[in-house]
């Protein structure tokens, strides 16, 4: 019997639109001969719903309560007898659903969120827990980690929206350009390269738009190259890496996702045998320093001094049409619908482990 798969895409994040863009590959690409599609969008506002199909995302670019399409059925997530279920609203109907595949980026879905609701509701899920993915989404304690485990990052300085430091504080610390980011987001979004007092003041108001804790990091002169990892904490492997070499000022928002010349990608990306098997070693390793499982893109700048720098690691990385994660996996040879089958296996496998362990402490039985 066919298990029934639920992509779920959009949510309350500024990565919305992206998100929809990468769970009309995700649905393509599932194997249909294995698995049965059911298609939930979560609403910018927050609502659940369910779609009939994929033409959804030919419909749409974002899913707003207010304009919803009339295909959207409302549904909610319902735990009974141990087995999840979506419940239709509208006719008060139930179907099981086997395993949640989770395309929502930034905000509430890749942050430990949604993975919570999983495990409260007894529903197998793809990727990252709940630990691995908070760690991820938030680049402070993501960086403290990594420097634990000596694993070179940028330097960095915390600023909280109460008492901001001021321009001159962090061009001594930091020197210039420097860049600004919220601590807890993705995909460029806020994100500013710092050169003046007023690029400060300009681009600190709208990087606290998205979070109350920014990041001020120093400037990485160097190649940007990514590298694509898979597998349980302990065992993961990595593919071969790829490199983005931007056409804008950097890696930007409008440069990933609106200008189709933003970048140039190069998978693989041009590395001696030696730093193909340095940059896979350092990927894995984050990703079991911070608590990853199923999937993550790690990235990082490789300095003129051979060096490799973490810049952060994504735990739900894109999987858009010029997304690296699913390339750089083609490209080691595995392609993009075996890809989803075997992140989907992991997601399965890792249940199944922590099935096994007790919930619940019996002293009669002592």
């Amino acid at each position: 019997m066919k298990k029934k798969v639920a992509v779920i895409f959009g949510g309350r994040s500024a990565e919305h639109e992206v998100s929809l863009r990468s769970a009309k590959n995700v649905a393509n690409a599932l194997d249909k001969n294995k698995f049965e599609l059911l298609l939930i969008g979560i609403s910018q506002q927050g609502s659940w719903y369910q779609f009939p199909d994929n033409a959804i995302f030919d419909q749409i670019t974002a899913l707003r309560d207010h304009q919803k399409p009339a295909s959207a059925q409302p549904v909610s997530l319902i735990c009974t007898d141990g087995q999840t279920k979506v419940f239709n609203l509208s006719n008060q109907k139930s179907a099981p659903v086997d395993i949640a595949f989770p395309v929502l980026h930034g905000t509430f879905g890749e942050d430990g969120c949604i993975q919570g609701l999983f495990k409260m509701m007894n529903l197998p899920f793809v990727g990252c827990g709940v630990l691995g993915s908070a760690l991820g989404m938030d680049k402070e304690v993501m960086k403290r980690l990594l420097k634990e485990a000596n694993i070179a990052s940028a330097r960095y300085e915390v600023i909280h929206a109460h008492a901001p430091p001021s321009f001159d504080q962090l061009r001594e610390k930091l020197g210039l350009p420097f860049f600004i980011k919220p601590a807890n987001a993705g995909s460029s979004v806020g994100v500013h390269k710092i050169k003046s007092a007023d690029d400060f003041k300009a681009g600190l108001k709208d990087a606290l738009l998205y979070d109350h804790k920014i990041l001020a990091e120093e400037f990485m002169e160097g190649r940007e190259l990514e590298c694509s990892v898979m597998g349980p904490n302990h065992h993961p492997k990595a593919s071969v890496a790829g490199e983005v070499t931007p056409q804008h000022e950097f890696y930007s928002y409008e440069a990933k996702y609106i200008d189709e010349h933003g970048a140039t990608l190069r998978i693989p990306a041009p590395l001696s045998k030696e730093e193909l098997s340095e940059i896979q070693k350092i990927a894995c390793k984050t990703f079991q320093v911070l608590g990853c499982d199923g999937m993550a893109r790690v990235d990082f700048f490789l300095k003129k001094s051979g060096q490799f720098m973490i810049n952060e690691i994504n735990t739900i990385p894109g999987f858009t049409q010029i997304s690296m994660y699913p390339k750089m996996w083609e490209a080691t040879g595995i392609s993009y619908s075996d890809l989803i089958t075997q992140l989907i296996d992991l997601g399965f496998e890792k249940f199944r482990s922590e099935e096994a362990l007790m919930t619940n402490y019996d002293r009669l039985n002592d």
